[in-house]
């Protein structure tokens, strides 16, 4: 503690002691008029304290630089010795001193740059404030102001290159620089380096022709291993692990991205690949290439021995060098490695003759962008891209072993497929949106998209939002730890046959897939008015989701979830507008089923069945008991009925009238 405080009070006292000893130059050269002599020249020796102050040199006394002035004799003489900045940066003095600008200097040209002419001398702020003159967007403007046409140095001194300054503003590395604000980018001292400038015929030059590649692979760190993958063999190596100057194909300054041809041109294999009636002689396939279909294809700039990377243009047909088929990892090298631990990959490297590789998507001359409408990657063309192979009764629907079935069709039926075919909405989810481009895996491998724990991410890409709920709920492995399964987005929407969530038939549906992990409360529910109606088919009675959320559910305990104290009244609002706190307080899965949790409706249900049953059997038992008596009753009455019926007076006076007409 000792040490620190003793460090930090010591650095206080130097701090203190330097600033004091340069206030004696302020209290003079702090004067906005004041002015010396240099050269028969009147100048402004003014310094602002503040500015110097703020520089990498305000720990520096004045008299460390001017080391001429005797701080117990001022004012001192004006005619001052030039600052000499080796005595403190010794390397770069002599890098500078080495190079072209420092010998210049020695020899008295007036045009050669000195430290002050790059850097200046009060106000030197770091290389890593954009405001310095040496950060790396002011470079090429600072470098320019020597270099550029019409200056000084361009017209007077001997400089092979010209329009440096105007090449480079239009080169790639200038594009990435000025236009695009990437300060990674290569400027002047990326190539010639700061300090020791020197011509391109000097050995020892950072861009001599056997420095070059150095000098370019502080920033291409891989560019021997690219070039490997672009042009092999003769084209680009003559010994190994030894490649040609840069500069032989991207000329100084004018830098572009595209490939510079080098060897053999198009032209010399369209010689022959232009007759329409040229075959292999192997297979009798045709090789044909139709030179306006590449033109118009991605791939219009690529030369075809950069995919052909065997031709040998020292032979009289030069393709006769080729012995394998292309390999479009050599420049799509990401894609490669993707590809190749994918199930397609795999098969293809098992020589599957069922295995897709790059061109049963993609095609060969006739590649085209996935955003062309008229590419096979293009969205809208996807599933039926797909369907070649995945429709039922195809090479890949044919060995496949899984539940999904009928894939293509259920794809094209669901909310999904109606959105992409019907409504032509291309940022609805296709096959490669969830299963990848390049890397499709089978659900039960760890590193599939379409894994259980990976599946949030995947259809997070488009519900973004619905996943940040989803991860906040009690499914997410998150928020709930246990050893059981936890369900995803497919235990809910399928993975194929994904309708609308407001359609009547998900509605209903959704019911009995909470019921699968929730059984037992499932059953409470369908015991309740809400669940009896649902039942019947009605929609608009309350389901699982609308109380508990869809995927946003929270414990009852947690003040954000729907059934929270907070929120329960809210939630029942949404279909009861006018309920209350004590309207709320209804048991929503109480069952008479449940004596432990509900006690008082188990006995009461039993108690109400009980008497009822008690009530029915009594009145039945009640009923038969009469039975015998009432029978007996019957017959008597109809006795007595037909005695009366036989000695009526009224029925003789009947008799007579009608004998008497």
């Amino acid at each position: 503690m000792f040490t620190k405080v003793f460090i930090i009070f010591s650095f206080f006292l130097i701090t203190t002691s330097l600033n004091a000893a340069n206030e004696d130059c302020f209290d003079c050269h702090n004067d906005k008029e004041l002015t010396g002599e240099k050269n028969g020249r009147t100048i402004s020796v003014n310094v602002n304290p503040n500015r110097f102050n703020s520089s990498v040199h305000q720990d520096v006394e004045c008299i460390d630089c001017h080391q001429d002035v005797d701080a117990d004799d001022l004012p001192h003489e004006d005619d001052l010795e030039p600052v000499d900045c080796s005595l403190c940066h010794d390397a770069a003095a002599e890098n500078y001193n080495a190079g072209l600008h420092g010998k210049a200097f020695a020899k008295g040209d007036p045009l050669a740059p000195t430290c002050k002419t790059c850097h200046g001398y009060h106000y030197i702020i770091p290389v890593s404030d954009h405001n310095s003159s040496v950060s790396p967007l002011k470079i090429p403007f600072l470098c320019g102001s020597c270099h550029k046409e019409g200056t000084p140095v361009q017209i007077q001194r001997n400089i092979p290159a010209d329009k440096i300054l105007q090449n480079y503003s239009l080169s790639i590395h200038g594009d990435g620089l000025l236009k695009k604000g990437l300060i990674v980018s290569a400027t002047c001292v990326s190539c010639h380096t700061p300090h020791k400038v020197l011509p391109h015929t000097d050995p020892e030059s950072s861009i001599a022709r056997q420095n070059i590649a150095k000098t370019c692979s502080v920033c291409h760190s891989e560019i021997e291993s690219v070039h490997r993958k672009i042009i092999k063999g003769e084209l680009w190596e003559k010994e190994a692990h030894i490649l040609p100057a840069c500069v032989d194909c991207h000329q100084p300054h004018e830098i572009r991205n595209v490939f510079y041809d080098q060897g053999m041109a198009d032209k010399d294999c369209l010689r022959c690949h232009e007759d329409k009636n040229i075959k292999a002689t192997d297979d009798g396939r045709s090789l044909f290439v139709d030179e306006m279909v590449h033109q118009n294809s991605i791939h219009a700039k690529i030369s075809c021995s950069q995919c052909h990377s065997e031709v040998n243009t020292s032979k009289l047909r030069p393709c006769v060098s080729i012995k394998n088929k292309v390999d479009c990892s050599d420049c799509h090298t990401e894609v490669g490695d993707e590809y190749a631990t994918s199930t397609h990959g795999m098969l293809a490297a098992d020589l599957d003759p069922n295995a897709p590789v790059c061109k049963e998507c993609h095609g060969t001359h006739n590649v085209l962008g996935k955003t062309n409408p008229k590419s096979p990657t293009f969205s809208t063309n996807i599933p039926t891209l797909c369907a070649k192979c995945h429709r039922e009764g195809e090479q890949a629907a044919v060995r496949y072993t899984g539940t999904e079935k009928d894939i293509v069709t259920h794809y094209n039926e669901s909310i999904h497929g109606i959105g992409l075919t019907k409504s032509g909405l291309t940022v609805t989810a296709t096959c490669t949106n969830c299963h990848t481009a390049h890397h499709e895996l089978p659900h039960d491998n760890p590193e599939s998209t379409i894994n259980a724990k990976n599946i949030p991410a995947t259809c997070g890409k488009c519900h973004h939002g619905i996943q940040e709920a989803f991860l906040k709920s009690v499914h997410s492995p998150n928020i709930t730890k246990t050893d059981k399964t936890l369900p995803v987005c497919y235990d809910c929407h399928s993975a194929h046959t994904i309708k609308r969530s407001d359609s009547e038939g998900f509605k209903l549906e959704i019911m009995q897939q909470c019921g699968r992990c929730h059984e037992a409360i499932a059953e409470t529910y369908f015991d309740t008015y809400h669940g009896k109606v649902s039942q019947l088919g009605y929609t608009k009675t309350a389901k699982c989701y609308d109380c508990h959320g869809a995927h946003n559910i929270l414990p009852t305990d947690n003040s954000l979830s729907k059934l929270s104290h907070e929120n329960i009244v809210e939630t029942c609002k949404a279909c009861h507008k006018g309920a209350h706190r004590q309207f709320a307080g209804y048991f929503t899965h109480a069952t008479h089923h449940d004596q432990e949790k509900y006690p008082i409706l188990f006995w009461t249900f039993w108690g109400m069945t009980g008497l009822l049953v008690s009530t029915f059997f009594l009145a039945g038992l009640h009923t038969l008991l009469w039975l015998p008596r009432s029978l007996k009753w019957k017959k008597e009455l109809k006795k007595k009925l037909e005695k009366i019926e036989n000695t009526s007076p009224d029925k003789n006076e009947s008799a007579d009238e009608d004998n008497n007409g």
